[in-house]
Protein backbone atom coordinates (compact mmCIF):
# COMPACT_ATOMS: atom_id res chain seq x y z
CA UNK A 1 0.00 0.00 0.00
CA UNK A 2 2.94 2.51 0.71
CA UNK A 3 4.15 2.63 -2.75
CA UNK A 4 0.26 3.22 -4.12
CA UNK A 5 -0.22 6.07 -1.86
CA UNK A 6 2.97 7.77 -2.96
CA UNK A 7 2.03 7.22 -6.47
CA UNK A 8 -1.59 8.54 -5.59
CA UNK A 9 0.07 11.46 -3.57
CA UNK A 10 2.33 12.43 -6.47
CA UNK A 11 -0.66 12.09 -9.17
CA UNK A 12 -3.63 14.41 -8.12
CA UNK A 13 -3.67 17.36 -5.64
CA UNK A 14 -6.50 16.18 -3.75
CA UNK A 15 -5.66 12.63 -3.53
CA UNK A 16 -6.88 9.79 -1.45
CA UNK A 17 -6.22 8.44 1.73
CA UNK A 18 -5.32 5.38 2.83
CA UNK A 19 -8.77 4.76 4.70
CA UNK A 20 -10.35 6.04 1.52
CA UNK A 21 -8.31 3.08 -0.66
CA UNK A 22 -9.46 0.33 2.06
CA UNK A 23 -13.05 1.70 2.40
CA UNK A 24 -13.31 1.01 -1.24
CA UNK A 25 -11.65 -2.23 -1.83
CA UNK A 26 -13.81 -3.56 1.43
CA UNK A 27 -16.85 -3.09 -0.54
CA UNK A 28 -17.80 -6.82 -2.51
CA UNK A 29 -17.81 -5.35 -5.98
CA UNK A 30 -14.53 -3.25 -5.55
CA UNK A 31 -11.64 -4.63 -7.14
CA UNK A 32 -7.75 -3.12 -6.96
CA UNK A 33 -5.27 -4.30 -9.75
CA UNK A 34 -1.64 -2.81 -9.63
CA UNK A 35 1.24 -3.12 -12.32
CA UNK A 36 4.50 -4.21 -11.12
CA UNK A 37 7.66 -3.88 -13.26
CA UNK A 38 10.81 -5.39 -10.80
CA UNK A 39 8.85 -5.80 -8.35
CA UNK A 40 7.71 -1.98 -7.96
CA UNK A 41 4.50 -0.88 -7.79
CA UNK A 42 4.15 1.48 -10.75
CA UNK A 43 0.45 1.90 -11.46
CA UNK A 44 -2.87 0.73 -10.25
CA UNK A 45 -6.31 1.15 -10.69
CA UNK A 46 -9.84 0.47 -8.12
CA UNK A 47 -12.44 -0.16 -10.31
CA UNK A 48 -16.50 -1.40 -9.44
CA UNK A 49 -18.50 -4.32 -10.92
CA UNK A 50 -22.14 -2.94 -12.00
CA UNK A 51 -24.90 -4.72 -13.87
CA UNK A 52 -24.03 -3.39 -17.18
CA UNK A 53 -20.80 -1.94 -16.71
CA UNK A 54 -17.66 -1.18 -15.28
CA UNK A 55 -16.50 2.04 -13.29
CA UNK A 56 -13.28 2.92 -12.23
CA UNK A 57 -13.11 4.99 -9.11
CA UNK A 58 -9.02 5.57 -9.31
CA UNK A 59 -6.21 5.40 -11.94
CA UNK A 60 -2.68 6.40 -11.88
CA UNK A 61 0.53 5.72 -13.56
CA UNK A 62 3.73 6.84 -11.42
CA UNK A 63 5.17 10.06 -12.98
CA UNK A 64 8.51 8.68 -14.70
CA UNK A 65 6.51 5.43 -16.12
CA UNK A 66 3.73 7.69 -17.99
CA UNK A 67 3.96 7.83 -21.85
CA UNK A 68 5.01 4.37 -22.35
CA UNK A 69 2.02 2.53 -23.02
CA UNK A 70 1.46 1.18 -18.90
CA UNK A 71 -2.07 3.29 -18.94
CA UNK A 72 -2.97 1.25 -22.10
CA UNK A 73 -2.33 -1.93 -20.60
CA UNK A 74 -4.14 -1.09 -17.99
CA UNK A 75 -7.48 0.45 -19.91
CA UNK A 76 -7.00 -2.76 -22.17
CA UNK A 77 -7.62 -5.03 -19.47
CA UNK A 78 -10.84 -3.68 -18.71
CA UNK A 79 -11.64 -4.26 -21.99
CA UNK A 80 -10.94 -7.95 -22.23
CA UNK A 81 -13.62 -7.93 -19.12
CA UNK A 82 -16.30 -6.18 -20.87
CA UNK A 83 -18.98 -8.54 -23.67
CA UNK A 84 -22.05 -7.67 -25.39
CA UNK A 85 -23.74 -10.54 -23.29
CA UNK A 86 -22.85 -8.72 -19.68
CA UNK A 87 -20.88 -5.48 -19.21
CA UNK A 88 -20.51 -3.44 -22.52
CA UNK A 89 -19.09 -0.02 -20.56
CA UNK A 90 -16.86 1.70 -18.63
CA UNK A 91 -17.39 4.78 -17.09
CA UNK A 92 -15.29 7.28 -15.22
CA UNK A 93 -15.24 10.98 -13.77
CA UNK A 94 -12.59 13.27 -14.54
CA UNK A 95 -11.67 16.38 -12.68
CA UNK A 96 -12.77 19.14 -15.19
CA UNK A 97 -8.70 20.75 -14.59
CA UNK A 98 -7.05 17.14 -15.24
CA UNK A 99 -6.49 17.67 -19.25
CA UNK A 100 -3.92 15.58 -19.87
CA UNK A 101 -6.30 12.54 -18.05
CA UNK A 102 -9.16 13.79 -20.20
CA UNK A 103 -6.91 13.40 -23.53
CA UNK A 104 -5.48 10.01 -22.58
CA UNK A 105 -9.08 8.24 -21.72
CA UNK A 106 -10.29 9.61 -25.22
CA UNK A 107 -7.33 8.68 -27.19
CA UNK A 108 -8.50 5.00 -25.30
CA UNK A 109 -12.16 5.51 -26.85
CA UNK A 110 -13.97 6.93 -23.88
CA UNK A 111 -16.27 10.08 -24.75
CA UNK A 112 -17.30 13.07 -22.27
CA UNK A 113 -21.05 12.09 -21.89
CA UNK A 114 -22.12 14.22 -19.38
CA UNK A 115 -20.98 17.20 -16.88
CA UNK A 116 -21.36 16.66 -13.36
CA UNK A 117 -21.84 19.98 -11.83
CA UNK A 118 -19.94 20.72 -8.56
CA UNK A 119 -18.78 16.68 -8.34
CA UNK A 120 -15.76 17.03 -5.80
CA UNK A 121 -16.69 18.02 -2.71
CA UNK A 122 -13.16 19.12 -1.66
CA UNK A 123 -12.78 21.89 -4.12
CA UNK A 124 -16.84 21.72 -5.57
CA UNK A 125 -15.29 21.21 -9.09
CA UNK A 126 -17.01 20.15 -12.06
CA UNK A 127 -16.06 16.43 -13.60
CA UNK A 128 -16.87 15.13 -16.60
CA UNK A 129 -18.76 11.55 -17.10
CA UNK A 130 -16.47 9.51 -19.59
CA UNK A 131 -17.79 6.60 -20.87
CA UNK A 132 -15.92 3.90 -23.23
CA UNK A 133 -19.03 1.56 -25.25
CA UNK A 134 -18.01 -1.53 -26.01
CA UNK A 135 -19.12 -1.86 -30.01
CA UNK A 136 -20.96 -4.88 -31.64
CA UNK A 137 -19.97 -6.51 -34.32
CA UNK A 138 -21.80 -5.44 -37.16
CA UNK A 139 -24.62 -8.25 -38.67
CA UNK A 140 -23.75 -7.90 -42.26
CA UNK A 141 -19.67 -8.55 -41.87
CA UNK A 142 -19.62 -12.05 -43.25
CA UNK A 143 -16.08 -13.10 -42.30
CA UNK A 144 -14.53 -15.71 -44.70
CA UNK A 145 -11.04 -15.10 -44.11
CA UNK A 146 -8.71 -12.42 -45.54
CA UNK A 147 -7.97 -12.99 -49.11
CA UNK A 148 -5.49 -10.81 -50.91
CA UNK A 149 -6.59 -10.12 -54.58
CA UNK A 150 -3.45 -9.54 -56.04
CA UNK A 151 -1.95 -13.03 -55.26
CA UNK A 152 -5.75 -14.84 -56.72
CA UNK A 153 -4.50 -12.35 -59.93
CA UNK A 154 -1.18 -13.68 -59.75
CA UNK A 155 -2.20 -17.24 -59.83
CA UNK A 156 -5.15 -17.28 -62.31
CA UNK A 157 -2.36 -15.41 -64.98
Amino acid sequence: MPEVLDIERSSFEHSWTEEDFLSSLRQRHCIGMVVELNEEIIGFMIYELHKISLRVLNFAVAEQYRRNGIGVQMIQKLVDKLSQQRRSEIELTVRETNLSAQLFFQSQGFKAVQVLRSHYHDTDEDAYLMRYQLMEAPDWLPFEGVRNRLTAYKDAA
